[in-house]
């Protein structure tokens, strides 16, 4: 597995060229997505899940790569022979660059915290980054965490009853039994995620995207989903019982055993299901 991840590094850096320390950021990251593959290993993913989930978690390259100072980095190594200063100045450039890159799989200094059971309700939580954090049972009920992230995050059984999750990403996380009760999740994104027996009672269910995550036996009855994506996720006896779906996709998830009872929809939407081969029976339009 290490090898098919530094063939991933490799084409995803491939437009980049071979810019100053690339082998030593590559050979770092690659460490790191390493790490967080055993890792959902031992959570129990098979082999591929752990990848998707692991590669998932790697964020925007173009954002690792405006970390760097291309014109600076090429200067120090061309100085750095003659200059031992210029050497160690790049070296803590370069030290630098590695925490700011790391960041971006989810390996931020804020991360790796243990706040099991903790009570934070009510906290200003803008855009902070709990990835790889314990998180079990915490309580972020009202609390802000616009654009917050949470990446290999063990959340089993927290809650986010009216919490603001705008923008909010959980990808390759732990999510199991959590409660969304009443949480605005509008532009949220959860991506390789387990959340068996969680709960989405009267939450803002506006322009959610879901990739490769677990919603069996999730329910969104009586709920209004607005421009929300199920990308290869799995749905077996979700239920979407009299739900309001509108630009609702369900691409490449298996929507055979979906529950859309009482549910109203847009046409293109009962077009995109009825091709999936759903159960639309007893579905009307909107």
């Amino acid at each position: 597995m290490e090898k098919k991840l530094k063939q991933f590094l490799d084409k995803t850096f491939a437009p980049y060229g071979d810019f100053p320390a690339r082998a030593d950021v590559t050979k770092e990251l690659g460490a790191n997505l390493f790490e967080k593959y055993k890792d959902l290993k031992k959570q129990g993913m098979s082999d591929d899940e752990a990848y998707h989930a692991t590669i998932d978690s790697f964020g925007d390259v173009e954002e690792i790569m405006e970390q760097f100072p291309h014109t600076d980095l090429i200067g120090a190594e061309k100085k750095q022979e003659s200059n031992q200063e210029h050497k160690s100045g790049f070296g803590q450039t370069l030290k630098k660059t590695f925490e700011q890159a790391k960041s971006m799989i989810g390996l931020s200094r804020f991360s790796g915290a243990d706040l099991a059971q903790a009570d934070l309700s009510d906290s200003n939580l803008v855009e902070e980054n709990f990835s790889g954090s314990a998180l079990m049972e915490v309580v972020f009920n009202g609390s802000d965490l616009t654009g917050a992230i949470f990446r290999g995050s063990a959340l089993k059984g927290a809650s986010f009853v009216k919490a603001n999750l705008t923008n909010a990403t959980f990808a390759a996380s732990d999510l199991q039994e959590v409660t969304f009760k009443g949480a605005n999740l509008t532009g949220s994104k959860f991506k390789a995620a387990a959340l068996h027996g969680a709960t989405f009672d009267d939450a803002t269910l506006n322009g959610i995207e879901f990739r490769h995550t677990d919603l069996d036996g999730i329910s969104f009855d009586n709920q209004e989903l607005d421009g929300v994506v199920f990308n290869a996720s799995s749905l077996k006896k979700t239920s979407f019982k009299n739900a309001t779906l509108r630009n609702v996709s369900f691409h490449h998830s298996e929507v055979k055993h979906t529950i859309f009872d009482g549910a109203k929809m847009d046409k293109v939407t009962y077009a995109l299901l009825k091709g999936a081969e759903a159960v639309l029976d007893k579905v009307t339009f909107i």
